[in-house]
């Protein structure tokens, strides 16, 4: 680890000298240097971060929402979600992911305008500082585009200014056809410009142009960016379709060399002046390539499983734990430093290309089937070959969980609640949808409004009418609310379920699946039992290997085992976390 100002100056150095290997650039490196340093304050307040330091504890736990998921009359939605937090979630989540904040044109924030203000129709930065205050706050970084309607955009258009430079451009007679990218739309976007026709890189859609990194400019705006968000309160960084960030012609312009190198750079400059921020990398490709963002320790401190959401519904849907079983024990543990952010359910679809080498198409299909039959939307990307692939599926988690392939069920709850208990359970940090958490269904109106398959998931909820239904104990949102918050209670109380203790997969049949956890301390295990099917299981307790010298309880039940040779029954989708106690 880097001691001093001078040796992160020479580290800095040796980053950029890779990044912009063969890039002509205005600046020397060394200047570029400099200027990262002075931005980011690293000259004014070094600090030298510990190596392999696990920046959390099994007490983390993350909501995931958008600032105006939550509306009140008469009221700032950045204020009114903090006041809901406040009041319904105050000791139970210790950190927030508010999706973008800022001003924006399309895909609800991913297009930003501006990365300087926040959007004034959700608050100001005093709402997002007060946030910060009282728990872990996470920001995006939207880090391969900006809004077409940008000023930089504009200045490009223009040719003048801030941003003139800023953007990825190619000729239309170049073979692209290599590039790997979530969309159907055509990726170069006709521009008129002061310089004549530009056709500028679009990785998502045409009014999300993407910006060009081999410009050093475009690293020193996004260094400013950074420094002002840290001085705002925010400890957690998604860096946002970060995989598409360099691009070279005649390749796949996905994970290239100098991708990865530009994080290892960004977190160098993060962590010297605050140690314990987190970046997390949001890479929705293929499960072998996602890993690789973890670098060693000394690039994303946190990968999003992107994974887990198909393969867990899957596994609901099918009764069978073949495939999440397989994929898990494939996983390599994350060392000390680093760790897993799970989730299932997100504002995103649940992505089907990080099943790709993991689920058959016939099981694809399958499951695409069902999530059409439950009311879900089904979209779609390019494939190399010219063809059509199922990209995604958006529906929220409770209508995806409200059945098996052979149509809905009496299980919804059960099912859902086994779901998040298999997530609450797993090594990481579990990262939980605000949908999720309150069991919203799906929004049909807004997708009709808004033409877009997402929205379906999107649902904006009136306060007053929220917590009518929260307060109400017949309605499955309340049920869903009370029995998550006991839930995560009961999960932040575990040394074993810390993000980077021990996991091991259990094998006890197709039916029952299972993982055994142990404390970094090894003082604690917990044997995590789920039954993934809408048939009573057995459960034989001598499968488990038990240690005979401890007394062991199910934290969920509160039932002591009393024969450690018994047979337990499991009725469809029950959980069990048994413990050890001396």
């Amino acid at each position: 680890m880097y001691q001093s100002v001078e040796q992160v100056h020479q580290k800095l150095q040796h980053q950029l000298s890779f990044i912009y290997d063969g890039v002509e650039t205005t600046k020397t490196l060394s200047h570029v240097a400099d200027e990262l340093i002075a931005i980011m304050r690293i000259d004014q307040e070094f600090k030298m971060p510990e190596p392999f330091q696990n920046n959390w504890t099994e007490q983390d736990v993350i909501a995931i929402t958008y600032g105006d998921s939550i509306v009140k009359d008469g009221e700032t939605p950045l204020a009114t979600l903090d006041n809901f937090l406040d009041e319904r979630f105050e000791e139970t989540l210790t950190g927030v992911h508010i999706l973008p904040f800022f001003p924006y044109s399309s895909d609800d924030g991913f297009s930003v305008i501006d990365y300087s203000s926040v959007n004034e129709s959700l608050g100001n930065w005093e709402h997002i500082s007060s946030i910060a205050s009282k728990r872990k706050l996470m920001s995006d970084l939207v880090i391969n585009h900006c809004s077409s309607r940008s000023l930089w955009f504009q200045n490009f258009i223009k040719g003048e200014g801030t941003g003139a430079d800023f953007f990825f451009t190619e000729s239309p007679t170049t073979d692209l056809s290599a590039v790997v990218r979530p969309r159907t739309t055509s990726l170069l976007r006709e521009t008129p410009t002061s310089k004549g026709l530009e056709h500028v890189w679009c990785t998502f859609s045409h009014d999300q142009v993407d910006f060009d990194f081999r410009n050093p400019e475009v690293l020193i705006a996004f260094a400013k960016i950074i420094r002002q968000y840290l001085d705002a309160g925010v400890r957690i960084f998604r860096f946002d379709a970060v995989a598409f960030i360099w691009k070279i012609a005649g390749t796949s312009s996905i994970n290239l060399p100098q991708t990865h190198e530009i994080i290892r750079l960004l977190r160098t400059m993060i962590e010297h002046v605050y140690p314990d921020a987190v970046i997390i990398t949001e890479t929705n490709i293929p499960n072998t390539q996602n890993l690789t963002y973890f670098g060693n320790a000394n690039e994303a401190h946190c990968i999003y499983n992107f994974s887990l959401p198909p393969l867990l519904v899957n596994t609901l849907i099918t009764g069978n734990c073949l495939y999440l079983k397989r994929w898990l024990m494939s996983m390599p543990p994350a060392q000390n430093g680093t760790t897993y952010f799970n989730f299932i359910a997100s504002h995103d679809g649940i992505g089907l290309r990080p099943v790709e080498g993991l689920l058959s198409d016939e099981e694809v299909d399958t499951l695409t089937t069902t999530m059409a039959n439950f009311g879900g939307k089904i979209s779609w990307r390019n494939t190399e070959n010219g063809g059509k692939k199922a990209y995604e599926m958006n529906i929220s988690l409770y209508n995806a969980l409200q059945g098996t392939t052979d149509g809905a069920d009496e299980w919804n709850f059960q099912r859902f609640m086994c779901a998040h208990a298999v997530m609450l359970g797993m090594e990481g940090i579990p990262g939980i949808y605000i949908h999720s958490l309150l069991a919203t269904q799906n929004d049909y109106e807004k997708v009709k409004n808004t033409q877009h398959n997402r929205s379906i998931n999107r649902h904006r909820w009136d306060y007053d009418a929220l917590c009518a239904q929260l307060d109400d104990d017949a309605s499955h949102h309340s049920q869903v609310h009370d029995a998550m918050k006991q839930l995560i209670r009961i999960r932040k109380e575990q040394p074993a379920f810390h993000p980077n203790a021990t996991q091991f997969i259990l094998h006890l049949g197709l039916q029952l699946f299972g993982y055994w956890r142990q404390s970094l301390d090894r003082k604690q295990s917990i044997f995590c039992v789920y039954n993934i099917s809408n048939q009573p299981q057995t459960l034989p307790l001598s499968e488990l290997n038990l240690a005979l010298t401890d007394q062991w309880t199910d934290l969920l039940s509160g039932e002591t085992v009393s024969d450690l040779h018994q047979d337990i029954e499991l009725s469809p989708y029950q959980s069990v976390w048994l413990t050890n106690t001396k």
